[in-house]
């Protein structure tokens, strides 16, 4: 089971308050810890919103607005995509973060299976050789 661990933005983070020495050590332990056992794919820290953009669809159209956005608490400033076997576990991972403040949001990943019928046989293999190039242009 894959499950994206989202961190939450605070004031700090979307002001563009960076971490002191102290929490970049205690994170790269943590983010050590997940390498370790093997359950980390994938992990970064976000910039603020105000880097960055966002594009509403209505209608057949888009429309793009440039952050910041409002309402840092619904914002993510980072995320880790892990593989463990079950819920609880991601849990546990996620309760040993060293955060002090703040809220850290779980979610689990789709699977194929997840879409039922209407993900066809030829859906899937399209979705399968979509995953493997992205695999082989990341071995590079």
């Amino acid at each position: 089971m894959r499950f994206m661990i989202l961190m939450k933005a605070s004031e700090q983070s979307e002001a563009g308050v960076l971490p002191t020495e102290e929490q970049l050590a205690e994170m790269g332990r943590y983010n050590e810890e997940l390498v370790k056992a093997g359950v980390v794919l994938a992990g970064e820290g976000l910039l603020p919103s105000a880097r960055g953009a966002r594009v509403r669809f209505s209608g057949g159209r888009s429309t793009v607005i440039d952050g910041p956005f409002t309402e840092a608490k619904e914002l993510i400033a980072g995320f880790w995509l892990i593989q463990v076997r079950s819920r609880e576990e991601a849990v546990e991972w996620v309760r040993r973060c060293p955060v002090q403040d703040g809220e850290v949001e779980i979610r689990q990943v789709a699977e194929a299976e997840d879409f039922g019928e209407e993900f066809t046989p030829e859906l899937r293999a399209a979705e399968e050789r979509l995953r493997e190039q992205v695999q082989t242009r990341q071995q590079r």
